[in-house]
């Protein structure tokens, strides 16, 4: 195999056909780039993060989750294997480097601002832009723009939430604050414990991820797209410009590529010229897979909800309840350690009562990925040291799938030459060439 790029039309390979992966090619497409896109696997496949996230399209999701004083608490992730955060003890001496860049990026109210504004402008309008996407690929029924609930035991424990809504406030993130019987009203099916809430009304959520990714490449190869199935090794520079993009053992001649590969793209980066600090938090979920198996009485949540106890976020979906979360610091390679799953699962119990107890194990699917994460909860958007001709766009973290929007039409804007809609300096990744920058 040999492809070569058309004399006319800028050629574009995007190595990943993840959520970020599958926006950039429909928005190069827009900007009148050819492109190829190249996966290794099923697009919205289990492989990848876009399939197993929360569903999530929260626009006040601006708090990187480093925060003042969180050193303190490094000895129990690395005691605590089931902790919400957790950090394989064979593991700690290679992440240790990361660690200290993450802690770091927290260690201030001030680091914690700065990054929360970079994020807004990422994040702001990321359910509209969504909608538009879905649309689009004839799927619009899968975003919903309803808002999404987080709830408290008590507004105390609202109140020790506290640096992080008063940072989302100064970003213009604005909300509704609920006492117990409203919100009570507004998701019966919540345990009576939660006696304080807060709705954010301009986020979303999307109903099935995988499905969604699958429709948006689906939508791009309409319109035009080539997609190959192979795992994307390297590249072919000469004289400084890119030629080709390898994969599969053979050259996919192109003028440009774009390296959205999650959590895998550390490696490619690095023949892109840059060493950067690309670290996998590995998340899992759980989900109630066949709903019309419960009884006819189960009482099911109708919002996605984050509850302050559980440190998880549910979300009902197309094909059930979907509860996800966790964070476990332990490589690409790691086994799973199923036992994190069968505590959300356990969660579900303690957050909605109406459900039978315990649930039908027929009706459970268990899900282990890799969030692609920096250590400054910022993503790496922007041109590769090698050449302008590579743009990463990578390491989205825990905003992968509402930042994507976005981050796709910032990579077309690249890709054309075009100035960025938004400021790109926070997300520059030469931006680690400076010990523990800020």
């Amino acid at each position: 195999m040999h492809l070569r790029p058309h004399a006319m039309t800028r050629h574009v390979v995007i190595i990943g056909a993840g959520i970020v992966g599958a926006v950039s090619a429909i928005e190069a497409l827009r900007a009148g780039l050819r492109v190829t896109l190249v996966e290794a696997g099923p697009a919205g496949g289990e492989q990848a993060a876009s399939y197993g996230n929360a569903g999530w399209l929260s626009s006040h999701s601006v708090i990187a989750p480093a925060e003042p004083g969180l050193w303190k608490k490094v000895p129990g992730f690395v005691l605590d294997p089931l902790g919400p955060l957790a950090i394989r003890m064979r593991y700690l001496p290679q992440v240790a480097p990361w660690l200290m860049r993450y802690l770091a990026s927290g260690w201030t109210e001030a680091r914690v601002e700065k990054t929360a504004h970079a994020l807004r402008a990422l994040l702001v309008d990321a359910p509209a832009l969504h909608h538009d996407l879905a649309s689009a690929a004839g799927v619009a029924p899968l975003i919903e723009r309803r808002g999404l609930l987080h709830a408290y035991p008590a507004r105390s424990d609202f109140e020790a939430d506290g640096l992080a809504w008063r940072v989302r406030h100064k970003t213009g993130v604005r909300w509704q604050e609920l006492q117990a019987d409203a919100l009570h009203a507004l998701e019966p099916a919540l345990h009576p414990r939660y006696q304080f809430g807060v709705w954010v009304g301009e986020a979303g959520h999307c109903r099935n991820p995988g499905a969604y990714v699958g429709a948006l490449v689906a939508h791009a190869c309409a319109q035009g797209a080539a997609s190959i199935c192979a795992q994307a090794t390297g590249f072919r520079f000469e004289s400084g410009r890119l030629r080709a993009v390898r994969a599969a053992g053979a050259d996919i001649g192109c003028d440009a590529a774009v390296i959205a590969a999650g959590a895998h793209s550390r490696a490619l980066a690095a023949l892109a010229g840059d060493l950067l600090p690309l670290e996998t938090e590995r998340g899992y979920h759980v989900i109630v897979d066949a709903p019309q198996m419960l009884p006819e009485r189960a009482q099911l949540p109708q919002l996605p909800v984050m509850v302050s106890d559980c440190k998880a976020g549910a979300t009902p979906m197309e094909r059930g309840l979907r509860i996800a979360g966790q964070v476990e610091i332990a490589g690409l390679k790691a086994a799973p350690n199923w036992r994190r799953a069968e505590i959300l699962r356990d969660h579900l119990l303690r957050i909605f009562p109406g459900l039978p107890a315990p649930l039908p194990a027929a009706s459970l699917h268990y899900w282990m990925g890799h969030r692609p994460s920096m250590p400054d909860g910022r993503p790496c958007i922007g041109y590769a040291s090698a050449a302008r001709d590579v743009v990463h766009a990578f390491g989205h973290g825990h905003i992968g799938l509402a930042s994507a929007a976005r981050t796709g039409r910032l990579v077309a804007q690249l890709l054309s030459g075009r100035t960025p809609e938004i400021d790109l300096a926070p997300f520059d990744p030469r931006r680690f060439a400076r010990p523990f920058a800020a």
